[in-house]
């Protein structure tokens, strides 16, 4: 693992965890010892590291430290809706760079976002691609790759369109 791909795990993990994710200690340790040895410096990335079975409690406050050191720490808007429409954006922006499977970034908006939201209109499209994806199978006459290109367009034209506080 390289430096940069130890760091986009960090703030993977930082995003999931805002976002109400949850990740075992030993997960959190061992995420920390992978970006120690690739090389992230931090002054208590090697403390939770070198954490062991008996100090497995310490892990996330540890690594909450480690992330507020790398600038990583992610605040997430107060406000519930606002908060959902966050999500929707960073899962969206995760689909077109590639760093999100494009059937499991449209299944969650539609889960975690679209549901908590009333399905509004700038989600729709993605919801879409999610039923779409949810219910292929290989006697459907389009390839899968397809419909997951098709949710990255969604979830590109989603990022292009107006800001989430202006969406209804």
């Amino acid at each position: 693992m390289t430096r940069d791909e130890a760091l986009k795990e960090l703030s993977r993990i930082a995003h999931e965890r805002a976002f109400g994710g949850y990740f075992a200690s030993d997960t959190l340790i061992q995420v920390g010892l992978d970006a120690l040895l690739a090389g992230v410096e931090s002054e208590s990335l090697a403390m939770l590291a070198g954490l062991g079975r008996n100090e497995e409690l310490e892990a996330p406050d540890l690594f909450e430290r480690v992330l507020y050191e790398l600038g990583l720490d992610v605040e997430v808007p107060a406000d519930a809706r606002a908060a959902r429409w966050a999500l929707a954006y960073w899962l969206a922006g995760r689909m077109v760079d590639g760093s999100l499977d494009a059937a499991a970034g449209a299944f969650r908006i539609w889960r975690d976002v679209a549901w908590d939201l009333d399905y509004p209109d700038a989600l729709q499209p993605l919801v879409v691609c999610a039923h779409n994806l949810d219910d292929w199978d290989e006697n459907w006459n389009v390839p899968i790759e397809q419909l997951k290109n098709g949710a990255v367009e969604a979830a590109a034209h989603f990022l292009a369109q107006q800001p989430p506080s202006e969406h209804n």
